[in-house]
């Protein structure tokens, strides 16, 4: 493939990347995460318990089949302890590339910005590559580029929410006024969203509820990926302009009865 996704270090063949919780059980995930064709996986740390079968039986699988582990910092409420699991996650031999997510509250689940900037900064200077989820503001997103982060990870929607793109003009704004990749993260619900965050032109999407929470997950994992490959081959093609009014398929240039013929 030669339109690869670059963050960093990585290239990635594959613009889908997935998360790995809220399965129904080990054999479904393995099962979705083949379905999807992603090569990078996310992984919470603080929530990753290597001591039970189901924990160490995923890190174990996800090591096997070769995928790219994305440790993320799901859970953390402060820039102090995203850092700190940032720290644990390189000390159990996971990737130095992470994905930083400080949450401002448990009911929303949107991000706190102050702390989220705060731990890029510290992340960045201790080496490591770091893409941040965070909310749609092209200013903070912005400011996220100019620490160092590799990416940034605005969301959709609210996380879990599957509401879709509720704010597609400052997407493409973030898109426009950063170099970084650009990868939307949280209230994908179904595959058109996916295709339209591809078709705005994002780098990518990354997504866990849309596919693990899904009627049957394993189908949803093989709809995402088409619609992330359908999306972005749309961006690249260039779709025609918006137009009021209809334009002919067919010239009327030499057609019989035309006062053109």
């Amino acid at each position: 493939m030669t339109d690869r996704l670059r963050i960093g270090p990585l290239l990635l063949g594959s613009r889908l990347i997935v998360g790995t919780g809220k399965y129904r059980d080990l054999e479904q995930t393995k099962a979705a995460l083949a379905a999807c064709g992603a090569e990078m996986v996310t992984v919470a740390v603080r929530r990753l318990d290597l001591k039970t079968p189901e924990g160490a039986g995923l890190l174990e699988h996800l090591r096997e089949r070769g995928y790219i582990l994305l440790p993320n910092t799901a859970g953390c409420y402060t820039a102090e302890d995203a850092v700190r699991t940032c720290r644990l996650a390189r000390e159990l031999g996971m990737s130095g590339v992470v994905k930083l997510e400080v949450l401002g509250d448990s009911r929303t689940l949107f991000p706190d910005v102050v702390q989220t900037l705060q731990a890029a900064a510290i992340l960045v200077k201790e080496g490591f590559t770091v893409l941040p989820y965070t909310t749609d503001d092209p200013i903070t997103a912005k400011k996220l580029e100019d620490l160092g982060c590799a990416a940034v990870m605005p969301l959709a929607a609210p996380i879990g929410s599957g509401l879709g793109i509720r704010n597609p003009y400052n997407i493409e704004i973030i898109r426009h006024q950063c170099s970084v990749p650009i990868i939307v993260d949280a209230g994908v619900g179904t595959a058109s969203d996916a295709a339209i965050a591809m078709e705005l032109g994002c780098d990518g999407v990354l997504m866990n509820t849309a596919i693990a929470g899904a009627q049957d997950p394993v189908r949803m994992a093989r709809a995402m990926k088409l619609a992330v490959e359908a999306g972005r081959e749309a961006f690249l093609a260039g779709r025609i302009p918006r137009k009021l009014y209809a334009t002919a398929s067919s010239p009327l240039a030499g057609v019989i009865g035309s006062s053109q013929a």
